[in-house]
């Protein structure tokens, strides 16, 4: 497995670029904006898509996908149902929609050539909100940040649920690498020494 992260679109999302290289195929990650940049750093290596992944469903995480569809039309976009938009016009500039997006969710398992993508939901930045596990590989979106995690004021958000996300990812197994959506990759050890937001959710603490 092999991981290129692209800071895309106007707030520098990451987007990750997940190789397996003995299958060339690719698993692409939260493509915030910049579909041409995606497209040539996908190209240069020789793998195709096979799939995209949605963290969530924010315009900053989902601006890509259009493009990407355009160029591979037959490639499957997953986004869990929860962060799919409303009618309410803020809503859809928010969660803007995605024409042909399947519904993915807790325990459900993916596979990209040689990789095995699985869904955890993990909501509180949105209702949406999942992270996704690759090996020894966390990919958490806006859930988890090195050092901090996702805001809960947008709409969708709930503090208590983050919490409970927070939580849980602190008490996998292991010393994880965190991708985060925003911001420099981490470790789950790490994280549980020093961020205020997962030791106050592993403590049990009941709001930020």
């Amino acid at each position: 497995m092999h991981i290129q992260c692209l800071q895309v679109g106007e707030i520098g999302t990451n987007c990750y670029l997940v190789r397996d290289e003995a299958s060339h195929e690719a698993a692409v990650i939260d493509p915030g904006g910049e579909p041409e940049r995606i497209i040539a750093a996908l190209e240069k290596t020789g793998c195709v898509p096979g799939a995209v992944f949605l963290t969530h469903g924010h315009y900053d995480h989902t601006g890509g996908v259009e493009g990407l569809m355009a160029k591979w039309p037959e490639m499957p976009v997953y986004l869990n149902s929860r962060d799919f938009p409303g009618d309410a016009p803020y809503l859809r500039r928010l969660f803007p929609p995605i024409p042909g997006t399947r519904n993915y969710g807790e325990g459900d398992v993916f596979t990209v050539g040689g990789l095995k993508v699985s869904v955890m939901e993990t909501p509180g930045h949105s209702e949406g909100s999942v992270t996704l596990r690759c090996g020894d590989v966390l990919f958490c979106g806006d859930t988890l940040f090195a050092g901090s995690c996702g805001r809960t004021d947008f709409p969708g958000g709930d503090i208590a649920k983050i919490l409970a996300s927070l939580k849980r990812l602190g008490e996998l197994e292991g010393d994880l690498t965190v991708y985060p959506g925003h911001m420099e990759p981490s470790t789950l050890e790490r994280e549980r020494r020093t961020n205020p937001y997962l030791r106050r959710a592993l403590a049990g603490g009941a709001c930020l």
